[in-house]
């Protein structure tokens, strides 16, 4: 049988990347907070970096070994599981963006820029985020999602070109300095300082420069997961001296990647240590993130039409009540949707290949 990995404190730390993207988006509206917390908030889109590399740690870790194995017989699997995963959810927001927009023009209001009917079969797609347009639309927070599915879609290839079991653990963190140096490199040249800069075309190769990052913290992951004091001690140094030079005036593009590795690190090594990340509470935010993460932002811009007069200035009030709404609408599409639609969509797909 496929061996399933879960490690508490990472989806507890998915749940909190979720939720400062929530912040990110809101903080323009939330006026009354200090200048320091907006600014903080402002760089809640590098919550998605993070997002990425874990990513490919976690298919690495439950994927890796059954491409090894059985090779191409096990793509389709892969692929179909991925899809139930990410696809109906997706699909289910789309919808509301596409009846949000109907109602637009039904009333009058026209059709808001964001919503061109043009890209919607891009977006049905899932491929919106492949460089084929020039901004963003619909279901915004989407654009990530479609550039895991092109690392789902080379993940396989990656596997099949790198074994990283055969590599010695000082050639892949060798590896992984490249993949940094690499993703640095790319907005570099294109004279893009943040990570955030020009997503539709830049955002799907920032997805898999991180994502292969996470692939080699996951083998190397396995190597020291028996004993993970030291190395978890190395993590956590070099965490705090990423984040130090970021705050210092090192490049985003290169600061952050390699501190979002390291914490990775971290988080993974000290899974089965004492830590507050795997309290029930924390890991439940994290079940739920996925929904969070692809909901708030047509909440959002449907609770500023229903309750928001100056979208500068909403009171601490309005703001409360948007995020328990964005609360217990996760709670409730993660227990009433997603779940039933990801044990459906797999009824119908490929088996996992067994010989």
């Amino acid at each position: 049988m496929q061996v399933r990995h879960e490690l508490r404190p990472l989806t507890s730390a998915r749940g909190i990347a979720a939720w400062y993207v929530v912040l990110y988006h809101i903080r323009e509206s939330a006026s009354f907070l200090p200048v320091g917390v907006i600014d903080f908030f402002a760089k809640g889109y590098l919550a998605v970096d993070f997002f990425f590399v874990l990513s490919g740690f976690v298919i690495w870790l439950n994927y890796g070994a059954l491409l090894r194995e059985h090779r191409w017989r096990a793509v389709p699997h892969f692929l179909w599981r991925r899809l139930a995963r990410i696809y109906p959810l997706h699909l289910l927001m789309l919808i509301v963006a596409i009846a949000f927009a109907l109602v637009c023009v039904v009333t009058g209001r026209g059709l808001p820029p964001d919503f061109a009917w043009a890209t919607l079969p891009l977006h049905l797609l899932l491929v919106q985020n492949w460089g084929l347009l020039g901004r963003l639309g619909w279901n915004v927070p989407a654009w990530s999602i479609s550039c895991e599915l092109a690392a789902y879609l080379a993940f396989p290839l990656i596997v099949a070109m790198a074994d990283w079991r055969r590599l010695h653990s000082a050639v892949l963190i060798a590896l992984l300095g490249l993949l940094m140096l690499g993703l640095f490199a790319l907005f570099t040249a294109l004279g893009k300082p943040l990570l955030g800069n020009d997503i539709p075309h830049l955002g799907l190769p920032r997805c898999l420069f991180e994502f292969a990052m996470g692939t080699i913290v996951a083998a190397l992951w396995l190597r020291w997961r028996d004993r993970p004091r030291r190395p978890a001690l190395i993590a956590a140094l070099l965490t705090i001296a990423g984040l130090a030079a970021y705050a210092t005036g090192a490049p985003e593009t290169l600061a952050l990647p390699f501190s979002f590795v390291c914490l990775l690190f971290v988080l993974a090594l000290t899974s089965e240590a004492r830590n507050p990340l795997k309290a029930r509470a924390i890991h439940w935010f994290g079940e739920i993130s996925y929904a969070t993460y692809l909901s708030h932002a047509l909440l959002f811009l449907l609770f500023k039409i229903a309750f928001v007069s100056n979208e500068k200035a909403v009171p601490p009030g309005l703001i409360a009540l948007f995020l328990l709404i964005v609360l217990g609408a996760s709670a409730a599409l993660y227990q009433g949707f997603e779940l039933p639609a990801q044990k459906w969509v797999n009824r119908f797909g490929p088996r996992r290949p067994t010989v």
